[in-house]
């Protein structure tokens, strides 16, 4: 049989008949009740000072005791087990903490008193009056956000779907508005830095504008080293909320009840945007959940707010946000690279030479669609601009004197750098480079250098003279050339030590 509560008219029209000395009987066949429901009220009125036979009305306090006497979960008085127990709450407290199970406890018990505790009796004490006592679930409403300041956002594991014919893993990084309530929801295939930076770039262009808080979990992709205090946030992202003028305000680990409406969100995205839902690919799976955050989820009825998500977005929270970005953001790429005997690292799948003097070293480079970034001990120690895969970009600065040319094959460095020796010289290094592939006649260019050093600037320069009048471009020709019109000077002539002695001395005669 259904319960059915009694009302307050009809509990005071009991008190009433029965202070008249009517029958029990005839009281409960008046109000519709059970004669033992009719008993119980009377009994708790005598109780809390109700007298028959009075034309004292009854006050609305007393009222109020004799149903609250009666009502469901009302405490009732305890049985002398109950009692026994919480005289010894401070032995079973202690055997609970040792992780003593209640048939333990009560052979335990049974040891040290003397008395059998049923163990049914025995569980429910431990529950309602030890464990309950230690353990608090309440938890307290924080006072609202303030309107367009506050963005919660979470990733959430959606399943197996059938994206291209690919039955794909997909997740979904879900962005709602602390205020308003208003969510948006980025499909995507991966958890990765790359995935929460595209995310948030479609939700400010989705909201219209930049949330200045953003309060989010504590995955890899956001931050390497959790912490209740100092955090240690991944590069990529802080870079980008740098750029974009927001504040990353991270979850305490496991305390969902820190961003409780993205958390919240999380079953009615499941329940009512994916469910029963097909989609053709990635695209249209994001296209068809934009247009479902906008005309299905921000047109319901909030059970909190009692309004639209998206009225209350529009009208309280869009025009706070910070100005939506106008050009879409460069993600960089930062990696550790070592620099190589040949003073340069490969990034980009591409060769970017490194200053000489940094040969060995670790960098820490940042890479983006234009540029490339190079930092030694958090310093910038040289930018290239980005050149495409399996290409190079080479400095010659940034090589060892006299390897910069031959690195670069830059044939007219060499070629001024042989006419500081003397006209004649560099005259005769471009008649050597004239040729269909001039950096094939650099080695003879690097021996004409060779020469000066050796032999000096005016014998070289006198030399080429002579070779061009002779139209001789030959630098092997010149070697010779030069070696007859200068020999080596002789060696010195050796020098009589003090004590040596002649040969002839130690001639044995054998007579």
């Amino acid at each position: 049989m259904a319960f059915r509560e009694v009302g307050v008219i009809e509990i005071k029209e009991i008190l009433r008949r029965w202070q008249k000395k009517e029958s029990l009987r005839n009281i409960a066949a008046a109000v519709g009740l059970d004669r033992k429901t009719v008993r119980r009220y009377v009994k708790a009125a005598q109780q809390h000072g109700v007298l028959q036979n009075t034309s004292s009305p009854i006050s609305d306090a007393v009222l109020g005791r004799v149903i609250a006497a009666l009502l469901p979960g009302t405490p009732v008085a305890v049985g002398n087990m109950r009692e026994h127990c919480r005289l010894h709450r401070t032995l079973i407290e202690e055997w609970v903490r040792k992780g003593c199970k209640s048939p333990k406890i009560g052979r335990l018990l049974l040891h040290h008193t003397q008395v059998v505790v049923p163990e049914r009796t025995l569980r429910r004490f431990i529950k309602d009056e030890i464990q309950n006592s230690v353990k608090d679930d309440s938890s307290v409403r924080i006072v609202e956000s303030p309107p367009g300041q506050v963005l919660e956002i979470d990733f959430m594991e959606v399943g197996k779907v059938l994206l291209s014919g690919v039955n794909s893993r997909l997740f979904a990084l879900v962005c709602v508005a602390a205020c308003s309530r208003h969510l948006f929801v980025w499909p995507c295939l991966r958890t990765t830095t790359i995935d929460v930076i595209e995310g948030l770039e479609a939700a400010w262009s989705f909201f219209g504008g930049v949330f200045p808080v953003i309060v989010h979990d504590n995955p890899k992709a956001i931050v390497v080293r959790a912490h209740p205090f100092s955090p240690t946030f991944n590069t990529e992202l802080a870079e980008y909320a740098q750029a974009r003028g927001f504040v990353l305000d991270p979850a305490r680990v496991r305390h969902p009840r820190d961003k409780p409406h993205v958390e919240r969100s999380v079953s009615y995205i499941r329940s009512d945007g994916f469910a029963a839902e097909r989609y053709l690919d990635l695209d249209a799976t994001r296209k068809g959940l934009a247009h479902w955050c906008r005309e299905v989820a921000g047109q319901r009825r909030h059970g909190t707010l009692r309004r639209k998500p998206l009225e209350v977005f529009e009208a309280e929270e869009k025009a706070l946000l910070l100005p939506a970005p106008e050009e879409p953001y460069d993600v960089p790429i930062w990696a550790e690279r070592k620099v190589g005997s040949d003073h340069a690292i490969s990034v980009g799948e591409a060769l970017y030479s490194v200053p000489h003097a940094l040969r060995g070293e670790s960098l820490r480079v940042r890479l983006d669609r234009s540029t490339v970034k190079m930092y030694h001990h958090h310093q910038l120690v040289k930018i290239h601009v980005r050149v495409g895969v399996g290409k190079s970009s080479i400095d010659p600065a940034d090589l060892p004197e006299g390897l910069g040319e031959l690195a670069t094959r830059d044939a007219n460095a060499l070629q001024r750098q042989c006419a500081t020796y003397g006209n004649a010289v560099g005259e005769y290094a471009r008649l050597i480079l004239n040729a269909p592939q001039p950096w094939m006649k650099m080695r003879q260019v690097y021996r004409l250098l060779g020469l000066c050093k050796q032999y000096g600037a005016s014998p070289v320069e006198q030399a080429c003279n002579d070779a061009l009048q002779q139209e001789v471009i030959d630098v092997q020709r010149l070697a010779h050339l030069l070696e007859t019109q200068n020999p080596p000077d002789p060696p010195p002539t050796a020098k009589i030590l003090r004590f040596c002695r002649d040969p002839s001395e130690f001639r044995r005669n054998h007579a």
